[in-house]
């Protein structure tokens, strides 16, 4: 994959939201519908990415990933290689800060849900995972959709854990974010004002779709 960075940042984010949304989803439905011994434990470490610091989040992904961490022994071992300092090492930093993102507004949304719909379901036979794709999740869509287009949002502007895990390759890691801070570092000031105005008019058109969708106004 050789993308300018502004087309990096993009696909990075994409497939880092994809993501968050199959793991973040029965996640939050499991927050939000079972109580179990851990699940206090288990919400602040989906939370952890959203208050440490970059450097930080991005120091334990390359203690994780890198070769003598168990995820990157583990690729080597199954052949699938190494995995920083790859494009895939920048969706996995997208992912892991994005995450947080999704689960919060998701299990708000799932919350929200009445649960006597569900338990007229289950009196009908109705198993829990064909009652939380056919009606709680449904019902909860507004919070879904919000939560994904946050994620969307955090994973576009992620450099912290990113130039960490992936570095800053041309064309392979050198996301939009990683690009402003090189271009500032070399005095291309031209360059990184026209990411930024980029970024931002992205990162501002995502938030302002997502206040329409949240008041449930039409165009």
């Amino acid at each position: 994959m050789s993308l300018p960075p502004l087309g990096l940042s993009l696909v990075v984010a994409a497939l880092a939201t994809a993501l968050s949304v199959l793991v973040g989803l029965p996640l939050a439905w499991l927050l939000a519908r079972r109580s179990f011994p851990g699940r206090d434990l288990l919400t602040v470490l989906i939370l952890l990415p959203m208050v440490l610091p970059p450097t930080v989040l991005g120091y334990y992904l390359l203690v994780a990933l890198g070769r003598g961490g168990p995820i990157g022994q583990w690729a080597e071992a199954v052949g699938i290689g190494r995995i920083v300092f790859t494009p895939g090492a920048a969706v996995i930093a997208a992912f892991v800060a994005s995450l947080p993102f999704l689960v919060v507004a998701a299990r708000a949304g799932f919350e929200q849900v009445d649960p006597a719909y569900e338990e007229v379901a289950r009196t009908l036979g109705r198993s829990d995972l064909a009652i939380a794709l056919t009606i709680t999740l449904p019902l909860a869509w507004r919070a879904v959709i919000a939560g994904a287009a946050l994620s969307f949002a955090r994973a576009v502007g992620e450099f912290g854990a990113t130039v960490m895990v992936a570095g800053s390759i041309p064309g392979s890691t050198r996301t939009a974010s990683i690009a402003i801070y090189d271009a500032v570092q070399a005095g291309r000031m031209h360059d990184a004002n026209v990411m930024a105005v980029v970024l931002t008019l992205t990162t501002a058109g995502i938030l302002f779709l997502l206040t329409r969708l949240g008041r449930g106004t039409g165009w």
